[in-house]
């Protein structure tokens, strides 16, 4: 538990002093001063903790962009970027199979194959290589 902070302890020390010159008649008035304080101060610790959490994880993320990992949340953009191509592939094959039949259609879903292969290998520079093995292995006896 952190230490005591001095100017809350100010603060209750003052509180009760007034209690004292004004008479019971004040507690309520008083308890409700001294506890909005308290509560400001700890609204204050959350948020200077909070910011410095967010902070943390955007250097993280900025970190993982620039060394080429993919971040925690790499799966959830992955999925993200699934469904909207499959959302839109309903409309775009409609369309390519209304206006030029079969040949469309294929045309059409080759084109969203091939954005969601850019899109995998940009994203993830190491998706689609071999892990762990040499190429060059694959042929030596």
């Amino acid at each position: 538990m952190d230490a005591p902070d001095p100017e809350l302890k100010k603060e209750l020390d003052a509180t009760l002093h007034t209690r004292r010159d004004l008479g019971e008649e004040y507690d309520s008035a008083l308890i409700e001063s001294f506890l909005e304080k308290v509560e400001h101060r700890i609204d204050t610790t959350i948020d200077r903790r909070v910011r410095r959490q967010v902070a943390e994880q955007q250097m993280n993320a900025a970190r993982d962009a620039r060394s080429g990992r993919p971040s925690e949340d790499s799966w959830g953009e992955r999925f993200g970027f699934g469904v909207v191509s499959l959302v839109l592939s309903v409309p775009l094959s409609a369309i390519g199979a209304v206006n030029a039949g079969l040949a469309g259609l294929i045309v059409t879903w080759a084109g969203i194959v091939g954005v969601n292969a850019v899109h995998a290998r940009l994203r993830f520079p190491r998706f689609g290589e071999s892990r762990g093995r040499d190429s060059a292995s694959d042929w030596e006896p």
